[in-house]
């Protein structure tokens, strides 16, 4: 979730403003629970975590659904922002300033894919599993999820900004997680990414998550495999490169020589030399947030 200093995200900071909320976050972020569950673990009546919820939820921190169990309906309650970010400095002229792109995860142009591996739209598998030359079938463009073992996946990025136009930050947010045989969620993988052939960084994914069904997750997808990442947003600027504000390197906009008409991206799972490896990424439809991935673009 992007903030700044405008009122529209003063009701983000009111919500968090509860030692309550905050422990109804801090619940919600270890699984989904309905309202009757959390006020049973704050020793708080349903009326009162309910009023909370509600105000989380129209904060956009919380997201909802009603389940009928046994004859009783229960609302579920689950995350909708793992992590938040601020703009203190010149929000106003920062927003104004935005050139933004919407890259589906199956709009690459080149890749490598090595078993275990597959790729899916929101509706069916394409292909079947274990074969990558499923990876080139044209359904692909309409992919929600793909994953592999070991490989890599480029995209080319249009840059649309003007001669006159100074690109002065570059942001670049995905759903990704390790890929791990059926699931792990302790499967450290360390993936790398790379802007016009300049080595950006290496992330390392804790794990390949399913515990839990993603919150866009189709039902008819099998509960022993992927269900969704963790939201990374990749930052390259005047100072460096950072993943979620922890800088990875020293590579610099001036490094990747973003003036030009078309840039190329690539995620790579590196060899399960130190880590164990894969990579997973999820578009629109699966996983916990409903994106493909996004390309920001600040500038004056």
């Amino acid at each position: 979730m992007y903030l700044t200093t405008d009122a529209e995200s003063l009701l983000v900071y009111e919500a968090l403003a509860s030692d309550v909320r905050l422990r109804i976050i801090e619940l919600l972020d270890k699984r989904q629970m309905h309202i009757k569950e959390m006020a049973a673990e704050l020793y708080l009546s349903s009326a009162m975590v309910s009023s909370h919820v509600s105000k989380l939820q129209k904060a956009g921190l919380v997201s909802s659904r009603m389940q009928r169990i046994e004859g009783a309906t229960y609302k579920y309650c689950s995350l909708s922002a793992n992590f938040l970010q601020i703009r203190l400095s010149n929000s106003k002229n920062m927003a104004s300033r935005v050139m933004e792109l919407s890259m589906p995860i199956g709009h690459y142009t080149d890749y490598e894919a090595e078993p275990t591996c597959g790729i899916a739209t929101r509706e069916r598998m394409i292909g079947y599993y274990d074969d990558p030359r499923y990876f080139l079938d044209p359904e692909r463009v309409h992919a929600g999820i793909f994953w592999f073992s070991k490989g890599f996946v480029e995209y080319k990025i249009p840059n649309y900004l003007f001669e006159d136009q100074l690109a002065i930050e570059i942001e670049i947010s995905m759903e990704i997680s390790s890929e791990a045989p059926h699931i792990n969620e302790k499967w450290p993988s360390d993936i790398m990414f790379t802007l016009n052939g300049v080595i950006l960084g290496i992330w390392t994914s804790p794990g390949d998550f399913g515990e839990n069904k993603g919150r866009y997750t189709p039902s008819w997808w099998h509960s022993d495999v992927n269900q969704y990442g963790l939201m990374k947003v990749l930052r390259i600027n005047s100072a460096g490169t950072y993943m979620d504000g922890q800088q990875i390197s020293d590579i610099t906009l001036k490094d990747v020589k973003w003036n030009t008409d078309q840039w190329s991206f690539r995620i790579t799972a590196e060899p399960a030399a130190r880590r164990r490896g894969g990579l997973t990424v999820f578009g629109r439809g699966f996983g916990n947030y409903d994106q493909d991935i996004v390309i920001r673009v600040y500038y004056e």
